[in-house]
């Protein structure tokens, strides 16, 4: 059996940047991290994209909105400081449609009332900043921005290290129990006893809560992000980041071309449900995973309501060809032998019983123990900026 002050529970981004805010704030604090994985940021964190967005999206007010704004501004300065490869590239968003400029607009509202730089622009300023993208209008995000989020976590593990805290990599936990004034969690690893205790657990994190004997009010429902990369050969029709204008009915932003730290350029995601919460392949099914979901009220509310746009997500999983036509609005130019096929990522996307995917931020709790329930993206973007919140909270 362990004793600490604080059990962090997760080793992906959030869960580390909490830990070292925590750090940060009481040095003689003793915390200790718990993952799953042989390795830190072996899930979302490691399967990003790498954008450093900034808040452009989000409803003004909204926790997503706030966190956005400062934790962009968090994450620059932490790169700066501990030498992180990033850059400031910029990104349009591109209307191609009459019927897109309505939105496009509101965008642009959002931009000025979130303190979001941003320009509307026409076609020809379009053609200087991105010269194969093709649309009737766009917006020009200059402040958004790449970086590799694993390189991140891997920092904070090193840092967190150093200050004495406790990282124990394969090391699942089984349930949490308060009792008296302590937690008590017990992993495959043994029992681990502290005053307080948080859950980052991602694609999981609903199942620990129900571990820990909590009642989360969602449930997660992991989909699967798809991606194409262009191969080495092929011309680059991507200077920095290419967006459609999204659909404000879905939290996915549609197929967009997205220049890494790393020099590639991935075309994507393709959202379509997994059938494992670590579903990284088509191939890739948990029974006790799928049998959840499909039984789930949320979920069967919400694909009654969005089985148009779900069936089309499924077809551009199966069609190359259709997933290309996608970026042809985009970029005309795109050819399939362009692309070649890149590594997925899974999303843990809370949906509540009535069949809506939860759009914010979601964080419950019990006497003990805080679970963040819903951190979807810009949650990469805003960790450090959260895990002030949240040390704040368990302090």
């Amino acid at each position: 059996m362990e004793r600490a002050d604080v059990v962090v529970i997760g080793g992906g981004i959030v869960g580390l940047a909490t830990a070292w805010q925590l750090q940060q704030r009481k040095p003689d604090l003793s915390v200790v991290v718990l993952e799953k994985e042989p390795e830190i940021a072996s899930h979302q964190t490691g399967h990003n994209s790498g954008v450093l967005h900034t808040g452009i999206y989000y409803t003004p007010g909204s926790s997503k909105a706030r966190n956005c704004t400062a934790g962009r501004a968090a994450m620059v300065r932490f790169c700066e400081e501990h030498d992180i490869p990033y850059e400031i590239c910029g990104k349009v968003i591109v209307a191609t449609r009459e019927d897109e400029l309505t939105r496009l607009d509101n965008l642009f509202e959002r931009a000025q009332r979130n303190g979001v730089r941003s320009d509307k622009i026409g076609p020809e300023r379009l053609a200087e900043i991105e010269p194969h993208a093709t649309g009737i209008q766009a917006l020009h995000v200059p402040d958004a921005g790449i970086v590799d989020f694993a390189v991140v976590a891997r920092t904070l593990g090193s840092l967190l290290r150093d200050g004495g805290t406790k990282i124990h990599t394969s090391t699942r936990m089984i349930a949490a129990r308060e009792r008296g004034g302590e937690v008590v969690v017990e992993t495959t690893a043994g029992d681990f006893v502290a005053s307080r205790a948080i859950n980052c657990g991602g694609l999981h994190s609903d199942q620990i809560a129900h571990r820990s004997g909590a009642r989360p009010r969602v449930r997660i429902v992991p989909f699967r992000g798809e991606y194409y990369e262009f191969a080495p050969d092929s011309p680059r029709l991507c200077r920095h980041l290419i967006y459609p204008v999204p659909d404000p009915a879905f939290p996915f932003l549609g197929v967009h071309l997205t220049r890494t730290i790393g020099g590639k350029i991935e075309v994507g995601p393709n959202a379509v449900l997994a059938f494992s919460r670590e579903g990284y392949t088509k191939l890739s099914i948990s029974i006790a995973d799928l049998a959840g979901t499909l039984t789930y009220s949320g979920f069967l509310r919400l694909a009654a309501r969005h089985w148009r746009a779900g069936a089309f997500e499924m077809w551009r999983s199966i069609s190359k060809r259709a997933f290309v036509g996608a970026l042809q609005r985009l970029v005309p130019t795109v050819r399939s032998e362009h692309l070649r096929k890149a590594p997925a990522g899974v999303r843990a996307q809370a949906i509540s019983p009535d069949g809506r995917m939860v759009d914010d931020f979601l964080i419950e709790e019990t006497e003990r123990i805080v679970h963040v329930c819903n951190a979807p993206s810009p949650a990469a973007t805003a960790s450090l900026n959260i895990g002030a919140a949240l040390a704040d909270r368990l302090l």
